[in-house]
């Protein structure tokens, strides 16, 4: 069995030995890669650097700083008296640049993968490395280290909780360290599960007719919104009284709904919104609505009280009409989650709304040269173009006099 002072100074050596080989993997990429790659404007634009390293400069400053943090706290004479979990409190809040780089890394592997097809940049990051003497590791290798140590330090706490005595002064440190980087790690991941989120509803807008009509009524979607909370067909009751099927879209902020497109397959044209910031939900009994003049049932109203308009929604079941109701609770507690923890920081989200923007411009360009140079082929065929008459008479001797019997019919 390990004596509990030994077991504590291994894993302080770990944390520390880790840390130093951490750093340096970083400054070999930043010096390595990055310093020369601005030296080759002929390949690289400062756009694609930051595409393919993120934020990776800004990381290796962070961590530098905090390997000599970790180090000025280490004791020497006695090892295990080190109190390592101030450092990591000291910094808990800084951990947060790791977000940005680990949602970035997916855009960067794929800008990095595409480079990898030419051979001028697979010899570039070859000689980049060579020249730094770094180990014999691709660069996307180097480039998921990041990633994977933001990850580990939970796990490193832990362990050093394991073996640190609830009478040494850096007990309660290392808990409050531990509770700091598990909210890191779970911040870093609700922000990657946002971004995913994100791109859904960017190509879910994209196939939805009619949806410049509600530029006049307020922002885009994605300017406000970061998340689908929950959807289904309920009816809505017009001004009229007439009952309309409609597909409501439940997000954070706002309420979209859209008619089904019966020529389209899974096809919706926009019919409007509301601002769920600025509404009530109420739930209705079965019955005759006065307000409305109708019997309904399973039904329930919104109030969108800065326009003081009425809405009267009522779903097929019961069931569920309660999960629309829950939908809605869930749908207040998830923006109250966002604005404590800023699960979207403006910027971040920018970045995001700029590449999905770029991407969409890209596609409808492309599929703009198609159709152009398809335009362009057919134009260039003249009008009294005909096969060649060899080919024609070729054809004909090939079919003979019966093309859909095969062989004439002997006589009887």
């Amino acid at each position: 069995m390990i004596n509990p002072d030994q077991g504590r100074i291994n894993v302080i050596n770990e944390i520390l030995q880790a840390e130093q080989d951490y750093v340096k993997h970083m400054k070999d990429v930043v010096e390595g890669y990055i310093r020369h790659a601005r030296k080759r404007v002929d390949m690289f634009t400062e756009e694609k650097i930051s595409v393919i390293f993120g934020n990776i400069e800004e990381i290796f400053k962070f961590s530098t700083q905090f390997l000599e943090t970790l180090e000025s706290a280490y004791c020497k004479e006695q090892p295990q008296q080190s109190e390592l979990g101030k450092c990591f409190l000291k910094y808990s809040k800084g951990f947060e640049i790791y977000s940005d780089y680990c949602n970035n890394h997916p855009s960067g592997s794929a800008e990095l993968k595409d480079l990898y097809r030419k051979q001028k940049y697979r010899h570039f990051f070859e000689a980049c490395r060579l020249l730094q003497e770094m180990i014999e590791i691709p660069l996307e290798g180097f480039l998921l280290n990041p990633v994977q140590k933001i990850c580990k330090y939970p796990l490193q706490l832990a362990e050093l909780l394991k073996y640190t005595p609830q009478t040494h002064p850096d007990y309660v440190n290392i808990q409050q360290a531990l509770e700091a980087m598990k909210k890191i790690a779970a911040l870093i991941n609700e922000r990657k599960r946002k971004m995913e989120s994100i791109e859904k509803l960017a190509r879910w807008q994209h196939t939805v007719e009619d949806w410049q009509v509600s530029f006049i009524l307020g922002k885009d979607l994605l300017e406000r919104s970061s998340e689908l909370i929950y959807s289904s067909e309920i009816n809505k009751i017009n001004s009229a009284g007439w009952s309309q099927e409609r597909w409501f879209y439940l997000f954070d902020h706002q309420l979209v709904y859209c008619k089904k497109d019966l020529l389209k397959r899974n096809g919706f044209s926009y019919k409007g919104r509301i601002d769920t910031d600025e509404c009530d939900i109420i739930d209705i009994e079965d019955g005759k609505d006065v307000q409305y003049n109708v019997t309904v049932k399973n039904a329930w109203k919104i109030h969108e009280v800065d326009k003081d308009k009425w809405y009267l929604l009522y779903a097929k079941t019961p069931a569920e009409k309660q999960r629309w109701i829950k939908a809605f609770q869930k749908e207040r507690e998830r923006v109250r989650e966002d604005q404590e923890n800023n699960f979207m920081p403006d910027h971040w989200k920018n970045k995001i709304l700029n590449r999905i923007k770029a991407s969409q411009e890209k596609q409808n360009s492309r599929t703009q040269s198609e159709i152009q140079y398809k335009q362009e082929f057919i134009r260039g065929i003249p009008s009294h173009a005909t096969l060649p008459r060899s080919y024609s008479k070729k054809q004909s001797k090939r079919r003979g006099w019966f093309p859909f019997g095969g062989k004439q019919k002997a006589k009887s």
